[in-house]
């Protein structure tokens, strides 16, 4: 008999799978909803992400619609790190939705639209064991059950798992309206009892080694009304671990026989904190417990991490984009917070923030033509209209586009001014793309559109980066100093609250001698006042000390931050070259964003028609590779000394 190989995952979910959309006026009826923000979801998905986010190696058996949503998901899924293999593309069905608000602390309205929903056409057929056994355990939950079709996919993948000597956990996942005791629009109603639901749960109980319920759940599975009676009827059934989830009070195990008090069962301490949204929390929870299930931990500190995984994502509003990550887990249990609502702790998000963004590539190059002044001076003076600006910036794309050939680390900086088609033609491309904020020139710093940036990032695509230029030296009038960290203060909280990465350039040069300490200074204020960026972009800095002393304001306050990139400050190519080999053995650079050393000539000989657009193209795409090759070059030389 051939031997069952070693699993190459931790865990395979299967079921549910949807798009989310979360109300964002909290304290309003759906009625009054004005905007909506989209989420994964589904209780097997919400799991599998929360696993992988805790270094599960985590996989999922759904199916999706052939459309955005369906694409969507197994998008965020690959980010997360889920296997997705085993997700099915339905060529018919659309993906399942789900609409969800915060009237109040105990009201949470729920709608679902799961009418033919491609994750409830799951059969018996879609089950591949070979694929199942590739895990070391299968999790279960309850929906899955409760159609013929589905419940033929679950019993086989039970089936597979059990052949394969792998271990099944159940999360009775208990929704009425889901088994069409209730009407869909009837989200909210957590129990209902049903003699047809219980059988059905009951019928797998045997095969299951971890059962987990919250007490109407554990109702439902037990098929009586009183707890106890709930519990010895489960424990009739099946000798697996019965966990009780108990919100704001913990959860409790029942590993053997069922004691008379069930307070006398293995407590889990929980984590009092404001709920602002108890959707999604017990996925997060089941997540923080399979960690320490699946990796031989004990019980207590199963229940202390699936207790602390709850608690943070029962603070968020959305369920699994906001599930803890491994560090976020580990400095929340080692530490507590000092607030009562955790979405208010600037520590926690950050970690959060900063352990859960995009993947990104270890350098970044990029090519900066988001000038809008210095282009309307060009424009003014040859006498052509402003608009002729645009054309051009769609032409540096194609420069950037050549020279990066498909490869990832290469961007662009591009403002929505003039480089709101340029925007349209970068944007699936693979380039990352990053956009400015700031008033051309301001000092004090002012923002270009409005005096609410958050209103302005709302309108981008979730994977542009925010850009906020400030003209600031530490010998700068202290009201200046104030007013211009007030509004970067304003600025990066708009990012983190759109959830827009941020970058914030500091240029000091201009207002003071730019000596070795005074950069790292500016940033080490900007750390004291709460400002943690994911890029800072920087001027070349005049030697190896001063690079020192950027690392040291980096390391010191926010090892988490993705790096920095160089700008030019117009130094012609020679210069920047030079500069790099410098700026190389800090590492922290992780590349550039030049504009002007790229783009200057063309520019003024393309709008005053003295060169065509495959000329200008090309112009920019050899200054554009000149740099790419330096620093290329540097770096290479780094890694082989």
């Amino acid at each position: 008999m051939a031997q069952t190989p070693e699993p190459v995952l931790d865990v395979i979910t299967l079921g549910r799978s949807s798009v989310d959309l979360y109300g964002q006026q909290i304290g309003g009826r759906l009625e009054d909803m004005a905007s909506f923000a989209k989420a994964v979801g589904g209780s097997p998905t919400n799991i599998a992400v929360g696993a992988a986010r805790l270094g599960l190696r985590a996989g999922l058996v759904t199916r999706v619609g052939n459309e955005h949503f369906g694409r969507f998901i197994l998008e965020q899924l690959r980010r997360e790190g889920v296997d997705t293999s085993t997700v099915a593309t339905d060529p018919v069905r659309l993906t399942a939705l789900a609409i969800v608000g915060v009237r109040d602390d105990h009201s949470f309205p729920l709608v679902f639209y799961r009418e033919n929903c491609a994750d409830m056409a799951l059969t018996a057929e879609d089950i591949d064991p070979a694929a199942i056994a590739r895990a070391g355990a299968l999790v279960l939950t309850g929906t899955h059950l409760s159609t013929p079709g589905v419940e033929g996919a679950s019993r086989a993948a039970i089936a597979a798992a059990r052949r394969a000597g792998r271990r099944v956990a159940l999360d009775i996942d208990y929704r009425p309206n889901l088994w069409g005791l209730a009407h869909l629009a009837a989200g909210e109603d957590r129990y209902i009892a049903s003699e047809r639901a219980t059988r059905k749960v009951q019928d797998i109980l045997p095969d299951c080694n971890l059962i987990v319920g919250t007490e109407e759940e554990i109702r439902l599975a037990g098929g009586a009304e009183d707890l106890r009676d709930a519990l010895m009827a489960i424990r009739a059934r099946s000798p697996a671990a019965i966990v009780l989830k108990q919100g704001p009070m913990g959860c409790t195990v029942f590993e053997g026989a069922i004691p008379t008090q069930l307070e006398d069962g293995l407590r889990g301490r929980g984590f009092p904190i404001e709920v602002y949204n108890v959707l999604g929390a017990g996925d997060g929870f089941m997540a923080g417990f399979l960690r320490g299930w699946l990796r031989g931990e004990g019980w207590e500190t199963c229940c202390t991490w699936a207790n602390a995984c709850g608690a943070i994502a029962v603070s968020r509003l959305l369920c699994a984009p906001e599930y803890a990550s491994w560090a976020e887990l580990q400095h929340f249990v080692a530490h507590g917070s000092p607030y009562h609502a955790l979405r208010r702790d600037p520590v926690l998000n950050h970690l959060h923030h900063a352990t859960t963004r995009r993947p990104q590539p270890d350098t970044l190059m990029a090519l900066a033509v988001d000038h809008r002044a210095q282009l309307e001076v060009v424009a003014d003076r040859i006498g052509v209209p402003r608009a002729r600006i645009a054309g051009f910036k769609q032409l540096a794309v194609r420069a950037a586009l050549r020279v990066a050939g498909g490869a990832p680390g290469y961007g662009m900086l591009l403002d929505g001014t003039y480089g709101r088609a340029a925007l349209f033609e970068a944007e699936g491309s693979g380039l990352w793309l990053s956009r400015p904020m700031e008033l051309p020139g301001s000092r004090p710093l002012r923002f270009e559109a409005g005096r609410d940036p958050a209103a302005t990032m709302l309108e981008w695509p979730a994977t542009h980066t925010a850009k906020c230029l400030c003209f600031y030296h530490p010998d700068d009038p202290a009201a200046l100093r104030a007013e211009q960290e007030e509004t970067l203060l304003t600025y990066h909280e708009a990012c983190r609250r759109i959830g827009r990465e941020c970058l914030v350039e500091i240029i000091a040069s201009r207002h003071g001698p730019l000596e070795r300490d005074t950069t790292a200074a500016v940033m080490r204020r900007l750390y004291e006042i709460g400002i943690r960026p994911d890029w800072w972009k920087l001027e070349a800095q005049p030697d190896d000390l001063a690079w020192d002393a950027v690392s040291g304001a980096i390391e010191g306050n926010d090892p988490l931050c993705r790096g920095v990139v160089m700008l030019g400050l117009e130094a012609p190519l020679p210069v920047l070259t030079e500069a790099f080999r410098t700026a190389s053995r800090c590492r922290w650079v992780r590349g550039f964003a030049v504009g002007r050393s790229i783009f200057a000539r063309a520019a003024e000989e393309w709008l005053a028609g003295r060169l065509d657009d495959e000329g200008a193209v090309q112009e920019m795409a050899d200054r554009f590779g000149v740099l790419v090759d330096a620093w290329q070059g540097v770096r290479d030389a780094k890694v082989a000394a």
